[in-house]
């Protein structure tokens, strides 16, 4: 009997093993650029406000819109209330709103990650869906879920991310199928939304 149960565990541990080995080697090393070869934004890891790690798997099965955002920008008071009310219509039927700052722009986003973060959204009443650190959207030290996203949907003038507000419309499957303008109304994207829920 105490042979059978050190044969099981000891099975169970290989078993362990392997699958964390299999886990593990089938990631994408997204620091060397391998961003090219993910087959969605699920395999992508980013910092929330406060620092934490989160898995963008976490979202999976959602349709998601993926804004770079700015606090002292023109379009920012249309598209905090417009991302809000977005968030508001269709969030219950599987939209979620995923919020990078960043502050290439102008210097438009000061304001520190964590509670500074938090605490101008909730004083700008947007309440925007999930918020993550302040990011880079272009050149080498861009995020590496930026990358990507360019390289799947490129702008009318490339793939440069042009300004604050731009738009990533994601499917179900976590494919990048629209990108948006700045200038692009968020509540104009709806009827795009709708397709995918």
């Amino acid at each position: 009997m105490a042979g059978r149960s050190l044969v099981s565990l000891m099975f169970g541990a290989l078993a362990a093993a392997v699958g964390t080995y299999i886990y593990f080697t089938n990631q994408v090393d997204m620091s060397n650029g391998d961003y090219k070869n993910a087959g969605s934004i699920y395999e992508f890891n980013v910092k929330d406000t406060h620092g934490n790690d989160v898995s963008l798997e976490k979202y999976k099965g959602q349709v998601i819109l993926i804004v770079n955002i700015a606090s002292k920008c023109g379009l920012t008071k249309n598209n905090y209330q417009k991302l809000t009310d977005l968030k508001e219509k269709y969030g219950e039927r599987g939209l979620t709103i995923l919020n990078f700052p960043c502050n290439q722009f102008g210097s438009q986003m000061p304001e520190a990650d964590g509670e500074a973060m938090v605490c101008h959204l909730r004083d700008s009443k947007a309440d925007i869906g999930e918020v993550f650190a302040k990011i880079d959207v272009n050149g080498d030290n861009a995020a590496p879920l930026y990358k990507y996203l360019k390289a799947k949907q490129s702008g009318t003038l490339g793939s440069g991310i042009k300004w604050n507000f731009t738009k990533f419309l994601v499917n179900r499957e976590g494919i990048p199928v629209n990108r948006y303008a700045p200038t692009t109304d968020p509540m104009d994207i709806a009827k795009d939304i709708e397709k995918l829920l």
